[in-house]
């Protein structure tokens, strides 16, 4: 069993019990901390863990790696992105400085239609090539486990080619990796002004060819003004729910468009932007396990409101962020990023942030039993930062580059 010992640690932050899952109210105000620390990790995972002041023999291992006064974290966790995708829309971003809306923009033929337009045209090798890319950037940045989502197919063929690419890249990569089949992200071209065949399609034909090849983890659906309806949503969930999906929801970004009410309704595992949430929405996320997630980078590229953070928070919800990379409304994976605007923009206080980046972000995606937070037992995707002055620093220092060592699994990245 080969070891390796992190020692040097200034702090050692994120730590939690086993079986702590998520963290909700006024538990994600705080951030469990060892000073003068040192980590084990044996055969990729967290083995043990404590302070260097309680002894005066470490552990032994095969391997030491010099945290040099950096703090140890786990590493971000990201629950919801579109990274499989076919170029850039940067044309869309002078549209928007123009003043179009992100609807405008759609009713044109732009946004998700675009990248359905640009998808088809790439092989599977090429859209991989360029996914791929987009992995190592966030793997740098310190993002262990992620989600990514089809939804720019549209197409029976084209959302298993995007399917079969995040396949891909779950078995190329050492990140920890969960698909979701957003086949219901828009009408695809071909059903123009036939929503409700579209959504018979999606049911009938896509979803069939996605369990059979189990393909996907989770099913998403576009639930919003000028989108999908919450009828049509609980339609798509239930059918592929026979198929082990378990739903993970767009709403509320556009609209009070019952988004919340219809997820909850199916035990999905999350909501996602809730830029548009009600009160009659935290009252019901109260009431479910499902995941409140924000994601803060949309709402700064879009120009438009942010979810309300601070006040689920001070309700007794938990709360998750994600980045939403993707190539029209967040072209950017950077948690740590997320981490300032939701500190900046949401109100959040640093622990706060940070917790939502990591053990509740996880949650978000069903992975907090393995990685997420300092636990024994749970895979060892770490970060090592530079010197930093505390924990705070992360969001504060909001360009900063602070990370001196990416561990996924273990290994330094």
């Amino acid at each position: 069993m080969a070891t390796t010992l992190i020692r040097n640690i200034k702090t050692l932050a994120g730590i939690l019990p086993a079986g702590k899952m998520r963290l909700a109210g006024k538990e994600m105000a705080h951030i469990e901390t060892i000073d003068n620390a040192w980590l084990l990790i044996e055969d990729g995972m967290i083995k043990d863990f404590g302070s260097a002041d309680n002894t005066n023999i470490l552990p032994d291992a095969d391997n030491t790696i010099d945290a040099m006064q950096g703090t140890v974290l786990p590493s971000f966790c990201d629950s919801h992105t579109h990274i499989v995708y076919a170029g850039s829309r940067e044309g869309e971003f002078v549209d928007k400085i123009q003043g179009l809306s992100y609807e405008e923009i759609a009713r044109r033929g732009g946004g998700i239609l675009n990248s359905a337009d640009r998808l088809h045209e790439l092989t599977e090798d090429e859209l991989y090539e360029q996914a791929a890319e987009r992995v190592r950037e966030v793997m740098a940045k310190g993002t262990g486990c992620i989600e990514i989502k089809s939804g720019y197919g549209l197409n029976t063929d084209d959302e298993l080619k995007m399917l079969r690419v995040i396949r891909r890249i779950k078995n190329t990569f050492p990140l920890v990796v969960r698909a979701t089949f957003l086949g219901a992200h828009a009408v695809g071209r071909a059903f123009a002004g036939r929503q409700g065949e579209y959504v018979d399609h999606v049911i009938s034909d896509m979803i069939p060819k996605v369990g059979a090849e189990q393909l996907a983890d989770f099913v998403d659906v576009f639930c919003d003004r000028g989108f999908f309806t919450p009828e049509e949503t609980a339609r798509i969930m239930e059918a592929a729910a026979k198929y082990g999906m378990r739903p993970k929801i767009h709403g509320q970004e556009l609209a009070d468009s019952g988004g919340v009410e219809v997820a909850v309704a199916h035990d999905a595992l999350s909501v996602d932007h809730l830029e548009s949430m009600t009160d009659h929405d935290i009252e019901l996320f109260l009431t479910a396990q499902t995941m409140p997630t924000a994601l803060p980078g949309t709402s700064f590229f879009l120009n438009m409101p942010f979810a309300p953070a601070r006040k689920m928070i001070e309700a007794g919800l938990p709360v998750a962020i994600a980045s939403d990379y993707n190539p029209g409304s967040t072209p950017s994976g950077d948690m740590k990023f997320a981490i300032s605007l939701a500190c900046i923009k949401m109100r959040l206080m640093p622990a706060e942030a940070i917790n939502a980046a990591t053990i509740n972000t996880s949650a978000a995606m069903g992975c907090s039993d393995i990685v997420g937070s300092i636990t024994r037992g749970k895979i060892a995707n770490l970060i090592i930062t530079k010197p930093i002055p505390s924990i705070d620093f992360i969001p504060y220092a909001y360009t900063t580059p602070i990370i001196s060592k990416v561990i996924l699994r273990g290994e330094v990245q």
